[in-house]
């Protein structure tokens, strides 16, 4: 079958997508746990459970949202409307959450249960389609990987944003009243990820249309558990997820309290992160041309285990310069796997339908995104029961136990983690060379009549 390139503005457009969906997402890996203790004003014991409870709601939520992805389409396509229907809702779902309302302790525990959880439900109603949506762009793996590229790239960027331009415009935005300024500069991100919701429905095309039969959801379930591939990275999502949100979570309690800088140095650290990564979109497409994908998963998580280890024995309290310089190159060899895990759950689809006869391409998705906020849950429950053990006490002087917390959380408990992704990925073969031969001898089912691309917008 054809597989016609995709264009360069195609490729931004869906990358911009996921620049909206990191505004939420680098704010619960980020800032979400930081703003609730020292800005929102919870207790660190009360963070643990309202890191789980809504991400498990909306964890099972995905389940269902890539059940309706399978059994509807449209004229525009079987995922993009979902883009243009639910990017309003989106975007003042996340204003709600970084809202601070004027009651009473219980009164503000209760709203930020209920913000929290109607964000994640609209985060879910709008990006498990947009996840599914690389798989219908085209079927090619190398456009897939470049795609993925770009999408990873820009998601750095809403990073980026989310670390620098948030906490200072809150800053000034605030005059005094910081929780005022964080409603602000929040509502201003949640504003641009709806009108980059919009850009990326108007660019992009369904073009691949796969015949999906329906399917009762249990049959769904079992062939997936079929999928020993996709079994794999389920496994590698949660695993993984746990790792990067600890670290992600307690990095700006280890930059003001670990390194005692002030808001500026704070920020300063999250960056570092977010420019690492970046440039780890760069490199990891650029690795990739060359070398097997496959092997840079595997190999970058080890890595990372070693450099975690490092960060925590070789930087003391204070040490600002090794621990920015120790730092840059966690994050940096953490996301070399990023590109390469997305465009490998599509050819885990295809592995499915090949292996089983049967196409299960929502709920692969869905199921993916079901892992992802598990682990997440999981990590946001083990920051807040950690914080707690170690006797964190917002905008205090912490004590050496509490530092020495901080610290093993920001290093050797993360990099357990991706050591165990690393190792687990050795079990993965699904490589470029072996997606190519499955496709040749055993073609996919594909609706014919559908070759010719769909309209790029209404």
């Amino acid at each position: 079958m054809n597989t016609p390139k995709l264009s360069t503005l195609e490729k931004v457009g869906f990358g911009t997508g996921d620049m909206a969906v990191n505004v939420v997402w680098s704010s619960m890996a980020l800032i979400i746990t930081f703003f609730y203790t020292d800005v929102f004003g919870l207790h660190p014991a009360d963070i643990a459970l309202l890191l789980i409870l809504p991400r498990l709601i909306d964890a099972f939520a995905d389940l269902f949202m890539g059940v309706i992805t399978d059994r509807h389409t449209t004229r525009w396509g079987r995922y993009r409307p979902y883009l243009l229907l639910m990017s309003v809702p989106f975007g003042l779902s996340v204003m709600c959450v970084f809202t601070t309302p004027d009651l009473p302790y219980a009164g503000k525990l209760a709203w930020a249960y209920g913000a929290y959880i109607v964000m994640m439900l609209c985060f879910t109603a709008v990006t498990i389609p947009y996840i599914s949506l690389i798989g219908v762009l085209t079927e090619d793996p190398q456009e897939r990987l470049s795609a993925n590229g770009y999408r990873l790239f820009f998601a750095k960027v809403a990073a980026f944003m989310v670390t620098i331009i948030v906490p200072l415009l809150a800053s000034r935005w605030g005059q005094g009243h910081i929780a005022r300024g964080y409603q602000v500069a929040m509502a201003l991100m949640a504003g641009m990820a709806t009108l980059l919701f919009l850009f990326c429905f108007f660019t992009t095309t369904e073009r691949v249309k796969h015949t999906v039969r329906p399917i009762p959801l249990l049959e769904q379930m079992r062939h997936l558990m079929k999928n020993d591939q996709w079994l794999i990275l389920g496994a590698v999502c949660v695993i993984g997820t746990i790792g990067y949100t600890i670290r992600g979570a307690v990095a700006a309690y280890y930059a003001k309290y670990y390194l005692g800088g002030d808001a500026a140095l704070l920020s300063e650290f999250l960056t570092t992160g977010v420019v690492a990564s970046i440039l780890a979109m760069v490199a990891s497409t650029w690795i990739t041309k060359r070398f097997c994908k496959i092997k840079l998963f595997r190999w970058s998580q080890l890595v990372v285990g070693v450099l975690s280890a490092l960060l925590y024995f070789a930087v003391k309290p204070g040490d600002v310069v090794p621990a920015f310089i120790l730092y840059f190159l966690v994050c940096f060899v953490v996301d070399l796997h990023a590109p390469v895990f997305w465009s490998a759950i599509a050819e885990a689809v295809d592995y499915g339908e090949h292996k089983t006869g049967r196409r299960v391409a929502g709920l692969a998705f869905g199921g993916i995104s079901f892992f992802q906020k598990t682990g997440m849950s999981l990590a946001g429950g083990t920051v807040g029961v950690l914080l707690t053990y170690y006797h964190y006490v917002p905008d205090h002087a912490q004590s050496a136990f509490t530092l020495n917390g901080i610290a093993l959380m920001l290093s050797i408990i993360p990099g357990v983690f991706h050591v165990l992704m690393g190792l687990l990925m050795f079990r993965y073969r699904i490589t470029d060379d072996y997606y190519n031969t499955m496709r040749r001898t055993h073609p996919v089912d594909r609706d014919r009549s559908a070759a010719e691309p769909a309209p790029s917008s209404p």
